[in-house]
């Protein structure tokens, strides 16, 4: 699987919450949260398009910052 690193506007519990549950819900992937540096590593054979498109759906601005 392949390591990446997001970044997603996320500024609480509830933002983060909602993260987890797109990213379950897409399954096949292995990820963790850092709210205070607003970071999602994600370990998925997705495409970055996808887990952009995914994670675009929790309403913040969302970027990827590069392979981890």
């Amino acid at each position: 699987m392949l390591k990446h690193e997001l970044f997603v506007d996320m500024t609480c519990e509830g933002c983060s919450s909602a993260v987890s549950r797109v990213l379950n819900k897409l399954g096949g992937v292995e990820f963790g949260i850092d709210l205070p540096n607003e970071k999602v590593c994600v370990n998925s054979e997705h495409s970055v398009d996808l887990l952009l498109e995914t994670l675009g759906k929790t309403g913040p601005a969302v970027s990827y910052l590069g392979p981890k």
